[in-house]
């Protein structure tokens, strides 16, 4: 499976999910640590954890693996790298903070999502 298409299906599946803010972005061209990055946020540290299994069961599905995790004990900032795209799920607080959004996308590397955010849930 194309990574862009594997990226937006995990986009989807967040959406579904109720995670907010939902941003992939194409960073192939601005570094060598993965082709695509998934960033979203929930409303609460047991939203994170639950997006990130959700996440998790769905590459297992499609037998990617996990190379590496971190923040789940805490639920604020998850990142699961799978090599060639990484996903952050942040609690709200922590994604403005550290403004992922901002230090990666160039303004002509954000993904069209299949889905509207704008409609309130």
């Amino acid at each position: 499976m194309q990574d862009q298409e594997l990226s937006l299906r995990l986009a989807q599946l967040l959406y579904d999910r109720k995670a907010r803010d939902i941003v992939v972005l194409n960073v192939s061209h601005l570094t060598v640590l993965c082709d695509y990055m998934i960033i979203a946020s929930g409303r609460n540290p047991n939203q994170v954890s639950s997006l990130a299994d959700a996440v998790d069961e769905m590459m297992a599905e499609e037998a990617q693996i996990l190379r590496r995790s971190e923040g789940r004990r805490e639920g604020r900032w998850i990142v699961l790298d799978y090599g060639h795209l990484i996903v952050h799920l942040f609690h709200r607080d922590e994604r403005a903070f550290y403004g992922l959004d901002r230090l990666w996308n160039d303004g002509t590397n954000a993904l069209d999502l299949p889905f509207d955010q704008t409609v309130a849930d």
